[in-house]
């Protein structure tokens, strides 16, 4: 069962989209387990004190390292020991927009193996003798500055999760996917055949299952070199790529 572990300041916003409709039914079914772990249960004397102020000055707070580490450890402690070791198996992930960028590649990676932890920082951010001494990994969703940690860990999540065999009801659904082959996905049609004015693409009623291969590969094309061109020079074999064909139908 692939496992998936949120430590997290606000425990109340899981499940989340994790919960409803596939993914859930999913975890319902034992596909994998989610398991929430509250920071504040960490915090220190009477109020449960899980920051400080950042040290040389400056504004906001930092999530302490005693107390980040307390709660990684509590989740990477070994049942038949009393004294916790290092987790071979489960990656631990500190979401930050400093880190590596989120891709397809690494939503497979993580379906790959039993699971993550995911650590959701708040404020200003995480002590960094925590992410050194407990060896995060350091992800972020992309090149924006969340208020925390949880929607990130649970858009990466979903997208790991739904590539769990069992899950997507239609494993094909999956393969022609934007970025699974290096392209962005071919636009999708379906009824009615025509629409304020516009219509299907005629190949796509044709019935030739080659030429509506053809056409969707031509339309990936087009669309990563228009929109993408970062990916799209890396699909290529020539070093600077040019303007796909349109795709459309000939007349």
């Amino acid at each position: 069962m692939f496992k998936a572990t949120a430590i997290t300041l606000i425990p109340e916003a899981w499940p989340g989209p994790l919960g409803a409709s596939i993914l859930g039914r999913a975890r319902a079914e034992g596909i994998w387990d989610l398991e929430t772990v509250d920071l504040r249960t960490f915090g220190l004397g009477k109020h449960r004190k899980v920051d400080d102020t950042p040290a040389g000055g400056g504004a906001g707070l930092v999530l302490r390292p005693d107390v980040a580490a307390a709660a990684v450890d509590s989740v990477q402690k070994c049942p038949d020991l009393s004294r916790s070791v290092p987790a071979m198996t489960r990656p631990v992930v500190y979401l930050s927009p400093r880190g590596r960028r989120f891709d397809q590649e690494m939503a497979r990676q993580w379906a790959a193996g039993p699971g993550v932890i995911l650590f959701c920082g708040r404020f200003e951010g995480l002590d960094e003798r925590a992410i050194e001494a407990r060896d995060m990994q350091e992800v972020s969703l992309g090149d924006f500055v969340l208020a925390g940690g949880d929607v990130a860990a649970m858009a990466m999540l979903e997208a790991a999760i739904r590539l769990l065999p069992g899950v997507a009801g239609n494993s094909a659904s999956i393969t022609g996917e934007s970025f699974e082959n290096g392209l962005l996905e071919y636009p999708h049609y379906t009824l009615p055949r025509e629409w304020e004015g516009r219509q299907t693409p005629p190949v796509l009623l044709s019935g030739d299952h080659r030429r509506i291969e053809e056409w969707r590969i031509s339309r990936s094309k087009a669309l990563t070199f228009d929109r993408r061109p970062d990916l799209y020079a890396a699909y290529s074999e020539t070093p600077t790529p040019t303007a796909p064909e349109t795709g459309d139908e000939p007349d």
